[in-house]
C-alpha cells in the first residue's frame, strides 16, 4: 500500500480544517494517508512514498531545526531547498533580480545601522514569519517611536526586518492569491486587509483572514506565472500560490510561497482533488 504524509505541526496534529479535505480524495485515489507532526522525532520518514508539506506554521521560531529535518526527508514536496529558499523573505530581493516586479522592501539585518522612514505607512516585520505574526502597520509620523520599538525587538530575536510602504488599495480591494497545482492554476481568492496598526502580539499560529473566491485576468495570470518562472528550480512544483497587489505604479507581487502557504481548498470544490491527483501521479 502507497503511503503519504502529510506534514503538519504540534498544534494542528489533525491537519487545520482547511488542509485537511485533502485527505479524503487521496484516500479515494487508494493512498494511505496520515498527518504527520514534523517535530515528532519518532517519525520514520523513510517509511513513506511521498511527503507533502502543508501546514508546518510553526516553522518561523525554529527556522534552522526546520531546514535541517528537511534535508533529511527523502522524497519531499515541494523540496527542501525550495524550502530553505522560500521561508526566508529575502528570496524577494531574486524575483528583483529577476525583474519581476515585487513591493519594494527595504532589508533591517540586525547587525547594521536603523534608518527608518519618517512619512507615509510602513509594514514592518521579520523576512522568517508566517502567518503575519510579528508584523505591524506604521504611520510615521505619529508612531515613529513604535515602530522602531518593534524593530529593535525583532533585531534582539536575531531577525531581518523588512520595511515595505503599506498598499493602500488592500483596504479597498485585498491582496489577490492565485494558487497553481502540478504547474497549472488552479483558483484564486481575495484576502482582506490583515494590519490594522502597530504590532500589538498575536497568540495564534496564524491571524485570521477574509476570505472570499475570485476570477483573476490575464494580466494577474501572466504576472504570477513570471514570478513562478523565477523560482530557482527546474522541476514543476506540486503547489504554489502567488500574492499580487495594487501599488502607485500597477500590479506588484507581494509574495510567491511554494512552502506551506494556504491553499483554500474551501473556496474551490475541485482543488483539494486536484491536488490529491497531482500527489498521486508523483507516487
Amino acid at each position: 500500500m502507497t503511503a503519504v504524509a502529510i506534514v503538519t505541526c504540534a498544534e494542528l496534529p489533525e491537519l487545520d480544517p482547511d488542509e485537511a479535505a485533502l485527505l479524503a480524495p487521496l484516500r479515494e485515489l487508494g493512498l494511505t494517508v496520515t498527518p504527520q507532526v514534523w517535530t515528532d522525532e519518532s517519525v520514520d520518514w523513510d517509511k513513506f512514498d511521498l511527503t507533502v508539506l502543508r501546514c508546518a506554521w510553526d516553522y518561523a521560531e525554529q527556522r534552522d531545526r526546520f531546514i535541517t529535518w528537511a534535508k533529511g526527508v527523502p522524497r519531499l514536496h515541494n523540496g527542501a531547498d525550495l524550502i530553505e529558499w522560500n521561508t526566508d523573505k529575502r528570496y524577494l530581493a531574486d524575483l528583483a533580480a529577476a525583474a519581476v516586479p515585487v513591493v519594494p522592501t527595504t532589508w533591517l539585518p540586525p547587525s547594521g545601522e536603523v534608518s527608518l522612514p519618517t512619512r507615509g505607512e510602513w509594514v514592518l516585520k521579520p523576512s522568517i514569519g508566517a502567518g503575519s505574526r510579528n508584523a505591524g502597520r506604521y504611520q510615521m509620523e505619529t508612531q515613529a517611536v513604535e515602530a522602531a520599538d518593534h524593530v529593535a525587538a525583532l533585531h534582539r530575536s536575531g531577525l531581518t526586518v523588512m520595511a515595505q510602504p503599506y498598499m493602500s488599495d488592500v483596504d479597498v480591494n485585498g491582496e489577490r492569491a492565485l494558487v497553481y497545482i502540478d504547474g497549472e492554476f488552479s483558483h484564486a481568492i481575495r484576502k482582506g486587509a490583515m494590519l490594522e496598526g502597530p504590532y500589538r502580539g498575536l497568540d495564534e499560529l496564524y491571524k485570521a483572514e477574509t476570505i472570499t473566491p475570485l476570477t483573476v485576468d490575464d494580466a494577474d495570470r501572466e504576472l504570477a506565472e513570471t514570478a513562478l518562472a523565477a523560482v530557482p528550480t527546474d522541476r514543476t512544483l506540486l503547489y504554489a500560490r502567488v500574492d499580487l497587489v495594487e501599488s502607485q505604479v500597477g500590479t506588484v507581487v507581494l509574495e510567491v510561497e511554494v512552502a506551506e502557504p494556504s491553499l483554500f481548498f474551501g473556496h474551490d470544490p475541485e482543488s483539494a482533488a486536484r491536488l490529491a491527483r497531482a500527489i498521486a501521479r508523483r507516487v
